[in-house]
């Protein structure tokens, strides 16, 4: 599912959607992938990295950019994920 494909939708507006009808459940669909014991066994649990809150001046055009990409939500996510693919690639980050 890429994230074009996606709708959002408030919770009033999926109460709404769900009093009139149009959400429906459909029993027929298939089960997911069954992962098996040797899945489980070579699993690795990761604490996730610790966040730190910071303050950060930008450039009203760069702000801009990434608020009109993101369509007004989510701009911040996508500067931390643009900010961490570089990191990444410099090798300097342990992101995953």
């Amino acid at each position: 599912m890429t994230e074009a494909s996606m709708k959002r939708a408030s919770l009033a507006e999926i109460r709404r959607m769900n009093e009139a009808g149009q959400l429906a459940h459909d029993p027929a669909a298939p089960d997911g992938e069954d992962l098996g014991a040797d899945f489980w066994q070579a699993a690795v649990i990761e604490q996730p990295l610790r966040r730190r809150s910071v303050h950060l001046k930008l450039d009203a055009d760069v702000f801009e950019f990434f608020r009109q990409e993101a369509g007004g939500r989510g701009h911040i996510t996508r500067m931390q994920n643009v900010l961490k693919a570089y990191a990444k690639a410099r090798g300097t980050s342990r992101t995953r």
